[in-house]
């Protein structure tokens, strides 16, 4: 295999729009492909991204927003009810869930089977028990 296509796991998990954390735990779980170095250090082949991306949005440039988290998925749902909209994307096996505004919702003109990003920028996080 080519050098040049291979990526250093902070490459890869900027090149899908997700934190490095996110890509580490996907290679430890198997979840994306990896070739090791002598050294033991993992490298993502170019085209192991090509099934969570497509081409389209693999060659695009990513959006020049300062969170850092930007899981790009596929839309499931997207459901209008008044001034709000429920929209739902898979990210890798996942389920993202957001709530916009009904005109966000149409100015992107979301439907099932679109490419999309979430930008998650969170300040807090609560956990609970009991």
């Amino acid at each position: 295999m080519n050098n040049a296509t291979l990526l250093t796991p902070r490459q890869a998990a900027e090149k899908l729009g997700m934190s490095y954390p996110a890509l580490k735990h996907w290679i430890l779980t198997g979840r994306i492909r990896t070739v090791k170095t002598p050294g033991g250090h993992h490298r993502v082949p170019a085209e192991a991204l090509e099934e969570f991306l497509p081409a389209s949005i693999a060659q695009a440039a990513p959006a020049q927003i300062s969170g850092r988290n930007q899981p790009r998925g596929k839309v499931v749902t997207v459901v209008i009810e008044g001034l709000l909209a429920k929209v739902v994307i898979s990210v890798g096996g996942q389920r993202v869930t957001s709530i916009i505004t009904a005109d966000a919702a149409r100015e992107l003109a979301l439907k099932p089977g679109d490419w999309a990003i979430a930008l998650i920028k969170a300040t807090e996080v609560m956990i609970g028990k009991g």
